[in-house]
């Protein structure tokens, strides 16, 4: 029996070989030429387009006016509102110093109180003249914040107004 003999030198790989593949062109393509046709648009027709967009330009400038000045309004209904909060919370800032000036005025004058019927009389004093203090603080409080919401909305009360005028 014949025998097989193997050799022990390893076998190398193939090598891949570069194939170029041919360049790709697209097919030159023209746009046929038509001649168009030669007409005439009608005067009728072209005086109707014209109105239409002297008519559009018109109402683009309408538009506009009134996109301004409903900007314009925001900014000063914006402007009045923050100036007008800024001075209620000022008042406010006031209102709860003075409170607390006199609850410190009374703790003072408790701490020197000699009986009890003295502590009782301060106490009753100091609630008496605190009820009238914050009466008059909250109606002062309340037409200071009903002011702000006049002077906040009426800049828009007139542009609205002055709108339907010239509307009408």
């Amino acid at each position: 029996m014949p025998e097989a003999t193997t050799s022990s030198t390893p076998k190398s790989k193939p090598k891949p070989v570069a194939v170029s593949a041919p360049a790709f062109e697209m097919p030159k393509f023209e746009m046929p030429k038509f001649e168009m046709p030669k007409f005439e648009v009608p005067t009728a027709f072209r005086e109707f387009a014209e109105k239409g967009i002297a008519q559009a330009k018109e109402n683009y400038e309408k538009v506009k006016s009134a996109a301004e000045q409903a900007t314009d309004v925001l900014e000063d209904t914006y402007s009045t509102a923050s100036k007008g909060c800024t001075s209620y919370g000022l008042k406010l800032i006031e209102t709860t110093r003075a409170n607390s000036d006199a609850a410190f005025d009374l703790m003072s004058e408790l701490m020197t109180a000699k009986s009890y019927s003295e502590v009782v009389e301060l106490s009753s004093a100091f609630m008496r003249k605190q009820f009238d203090a914050l009466t008059a603080q909250s109606k002062e409080l309340c037409e200071h914040a009903q002011k702000v919401a006049t002077e906040t909305a009426e800049p828009i009360k007139e542009s609205i107004s002055s709108t339907f005028n010239k509307a009408a």
